[in-house]
């Protein structure tokens, strides 16, 4: 096996397999280090602990026979503060909150916050500048459950001369007031969280998800929240039980999350599982979600942040990478008022996810909201209910079934319609679906620009399930549909197959060019 260093620190590196399978490998491997065999791993995205700083190993990938070797030195590290010598107990009891609170605001650059096993009852630890923060094996941040130990992050802070504001909280793409992050970095930079513990935001029905929509004291607060911060990597942990959306960057760029797990109960209410919002720049690597809601949703504001900042979701890249249990394995919008572009996802695995790649927007949006530029190649689905959904009338929210927002009528293009340009899908294999190969409706006003299916394979299991493939008003419960296309200018199929008994049905309209090859 090929493989290439993705990512290290002064105690970690992370492989990742270039030439062998979609988040799992064919077989299972060893990895040696400096002769060592150290580990073995099934996964194409795997992490090495308990390195030493500013010291040279030789990383090797040992397949049956054959041995594939990289020499890396890993980064130097001044010092390292364990958090049980500033008074952390991490004893399940204690909150443990001003402890690790200290330890971080101490740390000097270029040095390691260490939180050793233990179980650490927190509410919200707050980052700062050119931090590292290890949660090594066996350690666990605990959250408390009762709101009003926990800081409130406001929406909207007006400037003194009233010419401007200040953003902190943020709920659904608006700005409201939210609890802060059970980790929330706020205009920090060049921060690394990494290592084999748990983040677990303890919720449950008892506390944060019950009457999960309404307003307590302030909305619900994510797991990890980064907020105009630059230069982030997380990696390796697991993060679970979250009150809210698991990890949310929000107006932030230069970010890294690689090989974590992300897990949430599937009937937990809105635990999303990495919701990018405004952000550019986004590497997501070797993750695994199972959760309630989309495990990764692409987001830049409902209308106002949208229509103000015209900050759009942009050059993000998801690979290697497996999405199963949730509502969609890959979702834009509904808030993309700011737009979303050059977003290519590949090599990865949907499972069990009632859509693959869910397009969710409306009038009402405005015309930053472009959605261009969006790729998704070599992958593999298996009882994805509908593997590909472009919704145009999403309708969600109070004005959602609106006659504006719902009316197949076509309506003027003014500042308030969105736009849907280019999207690719190539090489990818979806078996075992159940209620439609591809549900695809665009604005009459605003024709879908351009949809592309080279080389894709889809299959109906033999007993599927009936549903909806989008949440539209006037779409009734389809099973076995297949390719279903309304208003797109240019639709064009290279080598597209669907396979089960309806499956076959094409139910194209309102296509000005379709091509086939």
């Amino acid at each position: 096996m090929q493989f290439k260093i993705a990512d290290k620190s002064a105690r970690m590196v992370i492989i990742e397999i270039t030439d062998n399978g979609r988040y799992y490998t064919d077989r299972e491997y060893k990895i040696a280090v400096n002769g060592k065999i150290v580990t073995t791993s099934k996964k194409v995205v795997t992490s090495i602990y308990n390195l030493t700083p500013d010291t040279e190993y030789v990383i090797e990938v040992i397949d049956g026979d054959v041995t594939t070797k990289e020499t890396i030195k890993t980064d130097y590290e001044f010092v390292t503060l364990n958090v049980k010598d500033f008074g952390a107990k991490g004893d399940g009891v204690n909150n443990d909150t001003t402890y690790i609170q200290t330890a971080i605001l101490a740390c000097p650059k270029n040095s390691r916050v260490l939180i050793p096993a233990g179980k650490y009852n927190i509410t919200s630890i707050f980052l700062k500048d050119d931090v590292n923060i290890e949660l090594a094996k066996g350690a666990e941040l605990k959250a408390l459950t009762d709101r009003k130990l926990f800081p409130i992050l406001p929406g909207i802070i007006q400037s003194y001369d009233e010419t401007d504001e200040y953003n902190l909280g943020t709920w659904e793409g608006n700005p409201i007031d939210m609890f802060a992050g059970i980790i929330t970095g706020i205009n920090v930079k060049n921060v690394r969280i990494y290592g084999e513990g748990t983040v677990d935001g303890c919720a449950s029905k008892e506390n944060w998800w019950n009457n999960p929509k309404v307003k307590n004291i302030a909305f619900r607060p994510r797991q990890i929240y980064l907020n105009h911060c630059e230069n982030i990597t997380v990696s390796g942990i697991t993060v679970k039980n979250s009150p809210s959306w698991n990890l949310h960057p929000y107006f932030s760029k230069n970010l890294k999350f690689i090989d974590l797990q992300i897990l949430n109960p599937a009937d937990s209410p809105n635990t999303d599982g990495l919701d990018p919002e405004s952000c550019d720049n986004v590497l997501i690597l070797g993750v695994y979600f199972s959760l309630g809601d989309d495990c990764i949703a692409v987001k830049s504001g409902k209308i106002y942040m949208g229509a103000k900042y015209k900050t759009p979701c942009s050059n993000i890249t998801i690979r290697q990478s497996c999405m199963r249990d949730g509502h969609g394995a890959i979702t834009i919008g509904s808030e993309m008022a700011g737009g979303v572009n050059n977003l290519v996802v590949k090599d990865c695995l949907f499972m069990n996810t009632d859509r693959g790649l869910r397009i969710k927007t409306r009038r009402g949006r405005g015309k930053d909201a472009i959605i261009d530029r969006i790729v998704f190649e070599n992958l593999t689905m298996d009882n994805v209910m509908t593997p590909f959904v472009i919704n145009s009338f999403y309708y969600c929210d109070p004005d959602g079934h609106t006659e504006y927002v719902r009316t197949k009528e076509e309506l003027p293009v003014d500042e308030r319609t969105p736009e849907i340009k280019t999207l690719e899908f190539r090489n990818i294999k979806a078996a075992n679906c159940h209620v439609a190969a591809a549900f695809m409706y665009g604005l009459p006003e605003q024709k879908i620009e351009k949809v592309v299916f080279d080389n894709v394979d889809i299959s109906f299991t033999e007993t599927p399930v009936s549903g909806v493939p989008a949440m539209m008003e006037g779409v009734d419960e389809m099973t076995k549909a297949g390719l279903f296309a309304n208003n797109i200018k240019t639709l064009e199929i290279n080598n597209l197959t669907i396979e089960g008994n309806e499956g076959e049905k094409e139910m194209i309209a309102n296509v000005d060019h379709l091509i086939r090859k």
